[in-house]
């Protein structure tokens, strides 16, 4: 057995870190006829910043989804805070659909939110419902807020409580880039700095209850894994050894990690158990190929992995947990890269190349239905799905500049996230849903 190796980046905990660069999203594609409602401004008893207002995070949560036209305030010809106040007429005049009303009010030191969701053509409430939470503590009510909304209008959870990681890129004068990993809202909102670097930070993967984050780092020498335990800070590598390891994916109970370690000039797949850090091979490479990119399956039966042959041809294999039954899945184009499941285990996306370019397409794991998200871009990496499946955030470059894209995954809805200050933003990973 190896030795543990520990250590403490910071002292106190990852949060204590502040962010350099907030992330802004931007709705360059929406669905055509999309939802419109209408989200009136809550009623207050207490001052709050105009950023912290709940129903313009709201406004701005539904309309991201890309399925939702919230009407413009300044169209409105009242603005009732209660459901007894609502004339059902003026807002079927108005071509709202449905209707958010609600209020902020402040108890002791505690503020009471209460909104109710209003079917404005049938003429009647689907929920109402409060929450109480101190003021910093706002956003994330609101957030919560339009999942409930999001889910009673199209029957799927909302995915606006959940955070993503990523991995900023900022320059000095000369040139010298510095790398931060961090954690925001899925909106780029309250970022937080888990780990600074000069050298290289890469492929972020969040552990299933989302409390840790497994990432590469080059700060030692050759490519290692870390652990990082998001709530005391304290960080792990993952393995004692001189062999570089590299791609790292979590098993669904949380248990063990798969990763890319490179021994002997080859680069395999391994499985290592995180209680007593031991570890087995999983797939065995031929002279001239390679194993990289494993990713788990939602279910823990099997790794869907990159198999290539020097570089020139790269596709999508699966392996069964015990390393029985390897076989390709993957056959369009010149290569397929960076898989990423659907938490249902549904779907897989990934990066394709053909002859135009490369492109974000999805795999249907069953019927082998293959399809193409997106046209040809540049600087596609990294695919990975939001925890209720409906979006897929990836890097692209946009210009000068890395950033973040985002897709729906039937391809109608298309969102970019970029730094609100020079630098690039690149390795996604999207979050599971947290407990509340």
């Amino acid at each position: 057995m190896l030795r543990k190796f520990s250590s403490w980046l910071f002292a106190g905990m990852f949060v204590a870190l502040p962010a350099h660069a907030v992330l802004q999203i931007e709705i360059t594609q929406g669905v055509e006829g999309a939802r419109p409602i209408a989200i009136v401004p809550f009623a207050w008893n207490v001052p709050v910043p105009a950023r912290d207002s709940v129903d313009e995070i709201i406004k701005s949560d539904l309309r991201a989804s890309g399925l939702f036209a919230p009407i413009d305030k300044k169209d409105f010809i009242a603005w009732p805070n209660d459901s007894s106040q609502v004339r059902f007429a003026d807002w079927r005049a108005l071509g709202a659909e449905n209707l958010v009303v609600g209020g902020v009010q402040a108890i002791g030191s505690i503020l009471d939110v209460r909104y109710e969701l209003l079917d404005v053509l049938r003429g009647q409430r689907m929920i109402g419902e409060s929450y109480r939470k101190e003021p910093a503590g706002l956003r994330s009510v609101a957030h919560r807020i339009s999942d409930r909304i999001y889910q009673a209008l199209t029957g799927e959870q909302g995915a606006f409580s959940t955070r993503i990681a990523y991995v900023t890129v900022m320059r000095d004068g000369a040139g010298k880039p510095a790398y931060e990993l961090q954690v925001a809202d899925y909106d780029g909102f309250n970022p937080q700095t888990v780990v600074r670097s000069k050298q290289s930070i890469l492929s972020p993967a969040w552990s299933p209850r989302g409390d840790k984050l497994a990432y590469v780092s080059l700060e030692q020498g050759p490519a290692a894994v870390y652990i990082q335990d998001l709530q005391t800070g304290r960080r792990d590598r993952l393995l004692d050894t001189t062999d570089q390891n590299s791609g790292p994916t979590w098993s669904p109970d949380g248990t063990k990690l798969a990763i890319v370690m490179s021994r002997g000039g080859k680069r395999e797949i391994y499985i290592v158990s995180l209680a007593g850090r031991t570890w087995s091979r999983l797939t065995s490479v031929l002279p001239g190929t390679f194993h990289t990119e494993p990713v788990w399956s939602p279910d823990g039966g099997y790794i869907v992995y990159v198999a290539g042959l020097g570089g020139s041809q790269a596709h999508l294999y699966r392996i069964d947990i015990d390393g029985n039954r390897s076989q390709r899945i993957s056959f369009e184009g010149k290569q397929n890269l960076k898989p990423s499941f659907s938490p249902d285990g549904k779907q897989l996306a990934m990066v394709h190349l053909d002859s135009s370019g490369y492109h974000i397409a999805v795999l249907d794991v069953t019927s082998g239905a293959f399809r193409i998200l997106t046209p040809a871009m540049r600087g596609l990496e990294s695919p990975t799905f939001a925890p209720n499946g409906r979006m897929i955030l990836f890097t692209e470059e946009g210009g000068a500049r890395r950033t973040l894209g985002a897709i729906s995954a039937d391809g109608r809805v298309k969102q970019r996230l970029a730094l609100q200050e020079d630098g690039d933003v690149q390795e996604p990973a999207w979050g599971p849903f947290l407990s509340p």
